[in-house]
């Protein structure tokens, strides 16, 4: 990479992980046992406020394993956003499940509660609240509609690790929550995931179908299909190392979200990803909306001129139902989807990363405001 590139992302090492992992190391626990996926799984369910966590090695698994613990039957069908990243969509395929896509609030960037209820059927078994960019869907609203009309509710919290609905932290407002530890999120070890249960009557399930589906007791008996999805205990050493900085590390990004805000806020035609009054969002990447006609250029535009001042940048999230394995079956179902096409058109993302400087910061606004047309 060019050295004079400002990156989208870069992780931050900086607190114990050598050492914790070196202390996994030494202590011959490397696989999927040891003393760092205990306390991390522990930390984790105290932080969130669980009743018990489960790590898996990333968020897709975690999604996996929520779905096969509501026990759908092949065709059944699944409520999704179109706007979040493909993996709550293929999550849904692993189970022979049909994701149908909902398109998402202009208020939260989350799934449109008041748009739910028509895409109900008489084969609809639940809704997956994405947290989409670390603000929460609004939790109470979409409760209630599961509740109605008998279906569970699972959160993907990902992307929202810190964030808070009307004051309770997302992951444990549903059956099952799930998050990821990918490279790019507020706490990493690269890859990593967690699934938090609000009680513990899924978890013996979950652990069992995470561990080949073998009985907890009889050694080598396999009573279910399962799956090799643990962690390992050098990953979670990384992960313990990361919970002990996370304060420090939202009031890091959110000084970093801070400073954007009040560096393009007078910038015509550039707008914010909008924060509820009910909602804590997560500072996960922070992301601009571009008036084309206001701005003077696209989106697109703007990310290509910024390329070549060597700041990366991404577009937001391709809407899923135009997604090449999904196209064909949402085209069927129909549906509008004004807001997630929007967004996916007109949004970006702006290098967000705890080391980021603030003179950093002061150059990406100083591009932005140089490119207006």
């Amino acid at each position: 990479m060019n050295p004079l590139q400002l990156p989208i992302a870069s992780v931050d090492v900086s607190g114990n992980e050598e050492r914790y992992v070196v202390d996994a190391l030494r202590s011959s626990w490397i696989s999927s046992a040891g003393a760092y996926i205990d306390r991390f799984e522990g930390e984790f369910a105290r932080l969130v406020g669980g009743e018990r966590v489960i790590a898996v090695t990333n968020g897709t698994v975690a999604l996996h394993l929520a779905l096969l613990a509501m026990s759908l039957e092949p065709g059944e069908e699944i409520i999704v956003p179109s706007f979040a990243y493909i993996a709550v969509a293929n999550a849904c395929r692993y189970v022979e499940a049909e994701p149908v896509f909902v398109d998402v609030d202009p208020k939260t960037w989350c799934l449109d509660p008041e748009q739910i209820e028509r895409s109900i059927t008489a084969k609809t078994r639940g809704i997956i609240a994405v947290h989409n960019y670390g603000h929460p869907a609004n939790m109470g609203a979409l409760a209630a509609l599961a509740r109605s009309r008998n279906l569970w509710l699972v959160e993907d919290s990902a992307e929202a690790l810190g964030a808070r609905y009307r004051g309770q932290p997302v992951g444990c407002l549903g059956a099952i929550g799930t998050f990821s530890f990918f490279a790019n999120k507020i706490i990493t070890s690269g890859e990593g995931g967690a699934i938090v249960l609000p009680s513990d009557g899924l978890e013996a399930r979950i652990r069992q179908l995470r561990d080949h589906g073998k009985d907890p007791v009889r050694r080598y008996h396999f009573p279910v299909t399962g799956y090799n999805y643990r962690i390992t205990n050098l990953t979670c050493a990384v992960l313990c190392a990361q919970l002990e900085r996370l304060e420090a590390i939202l009031a890091r990004r959110k000084e970093i979200f801070d400073a954007y805000r009040g560096r393009l806020s007078e910038v015509p035609g550039i707008s914010f990803q909008p924060v509820e009054a009910w909602a804590e969002q997560a500072p996960w990447m922070f992301n601009v909306v571009v008036d084309r006609a206001e701005y003077g250029r696209s989106a697109q535009d703007l990310a290509s001129r910024l390329a070549e001042d060597g700041i990366e940048t991404r577009p937001l999230f391709e809407p899923i139902h135009l997604q090449p394995p999904f196209a064909e079956s949402a085209r069927r179902r129909g549906g509008r989807f004004p807001m997630t096409e929007a967004l996916s058109q007109s949004g970006l993302t702006l290098p967000t990363f705890n080391q980021l400087s603030i003179a950093s910061i002061d150059r990406v606004a100083e591009r932005v405001q140089h490119h207006r047309a």
